[in-house]
């Protein structure tokens, strides 16, 4: 007679992140009671795109919460890419500003990765930089890119296990699938990265204890193709008449993983968690008052 499998784990990013906010609106206090200063996020928007005008106002919603500022820079369509890159050393120069948040896209037209490697390292809160993710991956000091450490965070707090465990990342983008890969190799995971020219995904998939969907697209990885026990992290999100889906299919996941994140509510919250407690890292460190 089988043994019937435990009910797999909710890997539940807004409860977490809703507990962190807690702490740190504490350390923010302290920051303000020492320094007379409150911790502050520039976030720069270029341009009218709708969704990145939601992030930002959800990034801006996050800050009150804890009582930090944030600093909303609006930039029209037509900015040039030596215009933003003006602005940003502007905020670099601004003692007042602590972490420095370019929303991603900007219009075509702008160089955007020049742009983020006009970031200062010590206000790289959002983990953009070509020196930032080199630095993350030698294991030195840097902020990591939010979304992939966010899903670190959430896997720690859960106990999830890492070391020698077979990690799949499909996808390769420069703030997510390939900074994700680097924090799971850190980690002692066996790391193997898929993408658009991968041939037969399912095979990989099939053989991971760990699953990381960052591929934006909808569904690509199927619920059948997960292993007993896996631990599954869909970082997708794709609006439905439903609510939204992720990159992973998710009926029929929590009865054959261990754990899972669930869309919405478990990916999306760290990355928006992570970028404001790497920001109040930031002023912690402005000031003297490093507590990490």
């Amino acid at each position: 007679m089988s043994i019937a499998q435990e009910p797999a784990t909710v890997l539940d990013g807004k409860a977490l992140a809703k507990q962190i906010e807690q702490d740190l609106r504490a350390r923010v206090d302290t920051i303000k009671a020492k320094t007379g200063r409150t911790p502050s996020l520039a976030t720069i928007l270029v341009g009218d795109d709708p969704a990145s005008a939601t992030y930002v106002r959800m990034k801006g919603n996050a800050c009150k919460r804890v009582g930090m500022d944030s600093i909303r820079v609006e930039m029209p369509s037509a900015t040039t890419t030596k215009e933003l890159m003006a602005k940003i050393d502007e905020l670099n120069n601004d003692p007042d500003v602590h972490g420095i948040l370019l929303q991603h896209p900007v219009p075509a037209h702008i160089d955007e990765r020049a742009c983020f490697e006009q970031i200062d390292l010590a206000k790289d809160v959002d983990g953009v930089t070509c020196l930032g993710f080199g630095r993350m991956a030698m294991q030195q000091s840097a902020y990591g890119s939010c979304t992939p450490q966010g899903i670190m965070h959430l896997l720690a707090h859960h106990d999830i296990e890492l070391s020698g465990k077979e990690a799949v990342v499909v996808g390769r983008s420069a703030i997510l699938g390939k900074p994700m890969a680097m924090m799971l190799l850190n980690a002692n995971c066996t790391v193997t990265m898929c993408h658009s020219k991968t041939q037969d995904l399912a095979a990989h998939i099939k053989r991971a204890d760990i699953v990381v969907g960052a591929v934006g697209v909808p569904e690509l990885i199927k619920a059948e193709w997960i292993k007993k026990g896996a631990v599954v992290v869909d970082a997708g999100f794709h609006p439905t008449d439903n609510g939204g889906v992720g990159d992973i299919e998710l009926t029929g996941v929590e009865s054959i993983a261990s754990a899972y994140t669930p869309v919405p509510g478990g990916v999306g919250p760290m990355t928006i968690n992570t970028l404001i407690r790497q920001t109040v890292e930031a002023a912690e460190k402005s000031a003297g008052l490093d507590i990490s």
